[in-house]
C-alpha cells in the first residue's frame, strides 16, 4: 500500500535537528481518525505519513490538550462508580467523580481536570456568576467546555495572583474560562499574600477590589483545586509561603484551599499568613449554591480530606488512589 503524502518535515543537515512545520487541519484530522477511530498504532501512523513516531505522539497530545478529540466511554467503570457512592455517603457530597489512577502525575491532573470540565459544562447557564481558582488541573477543564455566548454571565478569580507563573495562575485561567463562555471577566488584581494584614485591608477598600470580593462571595458556582505543603505546590514556591513554611507546619497545616491554610480537620489556621490573604475565605464557600473541588494524587490526600471534613465543597473530582485513601480507616 502506498504511503500518504509526507508531511512538511525538513532536516537541517548541518545541525541534524528537525525543523517541523505546522500540519494542516486536514492532516491532523486524518491522524486523529487513524489513531482514535481506526485503531492504528503511533508507529503505523508514522510510517503512513512518513514522519517520526515522536511527532505522532506530540500531535496526539496536542489534539487532546486543545479539546479537538473527546473520548466517550459508555461502559461504566464499576470500581470507580462504587468509590463515588462511598465518597458521597461518607462526606455528605452532592456528587463525586473518580477517574482511574495514572502513574504520570501530569496526565493524572489532566484527567481530573477534564472530568471536572465535563461536569461544569453541564451546570453552566446564562446569567450565572462563576468563581475560578488556579492550577494545572483547572486549566485542563477548559477544553471540555462547550463554547457559547453567555453575555449575562460573569467569571471572576477567587484569589489573588502571582507575579510570575507557568501560565496557570488565577489571571490566565479566569481569562480563558471567560473567553470560552463569552462572558465578562473580573480579576482580584492583587497578590495572594500581602506583606502585612494592614496592607491587605487597605487594598480591600479599593472600590474595584471590593466589587470583585462582593461578586465572588455571592457567586453561583466555584471551581477550585487545593495544594499540599511540598515543593510540587506553586504557592509553596513563593517567598511569602516558603518563609513561613516551618511555622505553618508547626501549627498543623496540611495544605491550602484558595491560599488559606487548613489543619487536618479543615479549620483555617490562626496564622499571620492567613490574615494576609487576598481570596475568598473557606467559610464563605459554604454559602455558595455550587462548589467543586478538582484535585487528586496520594500526595494531596491530607488536604483533600481536610477540605471535605470542613464541608467547603459539594462536589469532588479526584482519582482512584486518592479516593481509596480518603475512604480508609484514617479518613
Amino acid at each position: 500500500m502506498m504511503n500518504e503524502a509526507p508531511l512538511s518535515e525538513d532536516i537541517d543537515n548541518n545541525t541534524g535537528s528537525a525543523q517541523l512545520f505546522q500540519e494542516s487541519d486536514v492532516v491532523r484530522a486524518r491522524i486523529a481518525w487513524y489513531y482514535f477511530v481506526g485503531g492504528l498504532t503511533q508507529q503505523e501512523i508514522a510510517r503512513k505519513f512518513n514522519i517520526t513516531r515522536l511527532r505522532v505522539n506530540k500531535l496526539v497530545g496536542q489534539l487532546r490538550a486543545e479539546g479537538l478529540v473527546r473520548t466517550e466511554i459508555r461502559l461504566p467503570l464499576i470500581d470507580c462508580v462504587e468509590l463515588e457512592g462511598e465518597l458521597q455517603s461518607k462526606y455528605g457530597l452532592v456528587s463525586a467523580r473518580v477517574v482511574p489512577h495514572l502513574d504520570d502525575e501530569n496526565e493524572q491532573q489532566r484527567a481530573i481536570g477534564e472530568a471536572a470540565g465535563e461536569i461544569l459544562d453541564s451546570m453552566l447557564v446564562n446569567g450565572m456568576g462563576l468563581g475560578i481558582g488556579w492550577g494545572r488541573t483547572l486549566a485542563a477543564a477548559i477544553p471540555r467546555l462547550t463554547p457559547r455566548r453567555f453575555e449575562r454571565a460573569w467569571v471572576a478569580t477567587l484569589m489573588g495572583g502571582l507575579t510570575q507563573g507557568p501560565g496557570t495562575s488565577s489571571y490566565e485561567l479566569v481569562t480563558a474560562f471567560a473567553k470560552a463562555l463569552g462572558s465578562a471577566c473580573y480579576y482580584l488584581a492583587a497578590p495572594v499574600h500581602f506583606p502585612t494584614e494592614e496592607s491587605r485591608l487597605l487594598l480591600e477598600s479599593h472600590h474595584g477590589i471590593a466589587d470583585v470580593l462582593n461578586r465572588i462571595r455571592t457567586a453561583d458556582c466555584a471551581l477550585m483545586s487545593c495544594g499540599e505543603l511540598s515543593s510540587r505546590s506553586q504557592l509553596v514556591a513563593t517567598d511569602a509561603v516558603s518563609e513561613n513554611l516551618a511555622t505553618l507546619k508547626a501549627c498543623g497545616a496540611v495544605g491550602d484551599l484558595l491560599g488559606s491554610y487548613l489543619d487536618e480537620e479543615g479549620n483555617p489556621l490562626s496564622h499571620p499568613l492567613n490574615r494576609r490573604l487576598m481570596a475568598l475565605r473557606p467559610e464563605h464557600l459554604k454559602n455558595l449554591p455550587e462548589t467543586m473541588l478538582a484535585s487528586g494524587g496520594v500526595h494531596k490526600t491530607a488536604i483533600v480530606r481536610a477540605v471535605l471534613r470542613g464541608g467547603y465543597v459539594k462536589r469532588l473530582v479526584t482519582d482512584e488512589r486518592c479516593a481509596r485513601v480518603l475512604l480508609g480507616a484514617s479518613g
